[in-house]
């Protein structure tokens, strides 16, 4: 049983701690399958961020790794936490899909007024079987469920056969250097899983709650309660934790909210260097807590996204402090938020290089300036 423990852990603590989680204190020696699970999946909106997510943590990742796992359906990109599209494992596909299914779901009655007279329950037997024919557009979704309800709002009809089944984007999507339009099938049809799911159910089986506190624990953690469901987009995930308590240790943040972690989870020293990384736009560490100051200085906030679109993250010294956008050719350009030392300016220098000779472009060069306008 884990003692009690009621310590202040203050903002830097909390950003080292989680940066360790992310295996962002140092590139870690792990296989990409691996650490796709470890961090619970990755946020997938837009096509390369996954590979930028796996370059800034781990030694030696190329991207052909991430795409043959894709091809190989041993990865595959689907609609799961937040209603956003993530890039999990199969195994976690299977299980933190249905997961959040009820959210899905309430989703669903969001677009009541469109779907008047729909049987939801047979449209996602219709849909089910039209995908698993062969992978189909959204727009080939849309005409097919219209034959059967002409009178419903066509968009309406696409959401609801997106949210009640698990539908998975096929390659070449996503794959590095390939192109593709989305087309969609089920999960268990592209990954071959047995047939006997009844038409219109979710396949796979939720895990169990607690089994998902832990690993989020582990990959994110300390965080609240409120932290996790803003991460997987759920809520009443009080009692899950309560239950935990006695296998956990708490701490509180310097407004006194209270933090759950894992006993022998890592916990660095606050004075621990953070080397500059480069993020894609959507990274998971800037969304998965309801506090996100551990990583986002609250003077920064926001200064990441311009309207609707998020722009691509500088880490310095452990926290938000720049952003970054390809150029032309072999240039990237990096607009920080504040001055910074000579020596770190270098630093994020040869990082932008780095990551530039990793995407197969060869020597690069990283320009300070400003990217807004």
């Amino acid at each position: 049983m884990a003692s009690a423990m009621s310590s202040v852990l203050d903002t830097r603590a909390l950003n080292r701690a989680t940066l360790a989680r992310q295996l962002l204190l140092s590139r870690a020696e792990m296989p990409a399958d691996d650490a796709v699970a470890h961090l619970l999946g990755l946020q997938a909106q837009n096509v390369k961020p996954p590979y930028f997510q796996l370059h800034a943590r781990l030694a030696g990742f190329r991207p052909e790794e991430l795409g043959r796992l894709m091809e190989e359906r041993k990865v595959v990109r689907m609609v799961t936490m937040r209603s956003t599209i993530h890039t999990h494992t199969v195994r976690d596909a299977q299980t933190l899909r249905p997961l959040v299914q009820g959210a899905r779901d309430r989703e669903v009655g969001y677009f009541r007024k469109g779907l008047a007279g729909v049987d939801l329950r047979a449209l996602a037997g219709r849909a089910r079987g039209f995908v698993e024919e062969e992978p189909r557009t959204m727009a080939e979704i849309r005409e097919e469920l219209l034959r059967t309800w002409p009178g419903a709002d066509p968009q309406s009809l696409a959401v609801a056969a997106r949210c009640l089944l698990p539908l998975v984007q096929v390659t070449p999507r996503g794959v590095w250097g390939r192109s593709g339009q989305v087309r969609l099938t089920t999960l268990e049809g592209w990954v071959g899983e047995p047939a006997g799911t009844p038409a219109g159910e979710p396949s796979g089986e939720a895990p169990a709650i607690g089994d998902v506190v832990l690993r989020y624990l582990g990959a994110f953690g300390p965080a609240s309660v409120k932290d996790m469901q803003t991460w997987a987009g759920i809520t009443r995930l009080r009692e899950a934790f309560e239950e935990l308590r006695p296998r956990l240790v708490t701490f509180r943040d310097e407004n006194g909210v209270e933090l759950f972690d894992l006993p022998d989870a890592p916990r660095p020293d606050p004075g621990t260097p953070a080397p500059p990384r480069f993020l894609p736009e959507f990274d998971n560490l800037l969304l998965s807590h309801a506090d996100r100051t551990r990583v986002v200085p609250p003077e920064f906030k926001g200064r990441n996204t311009d309207g609707n679109q998020s722009r691509c993250v500088v880490m310095v010294d452990g926290f938000m402090g720049g952003v970054w956008a390809r150029g032309e050719g072999d240039v990237v350009t990096v607009e920080l938020f504040r001055e910074v030392a000579g020596g770190v300016k270098e630093q994020i220098a040869a990082e932008g290089e780095a990551m530039l000779a990793w995407m197969g472009e060869g020597p690069g060069k990283v320009r300070f300036g400003s990217i807004r306008g």
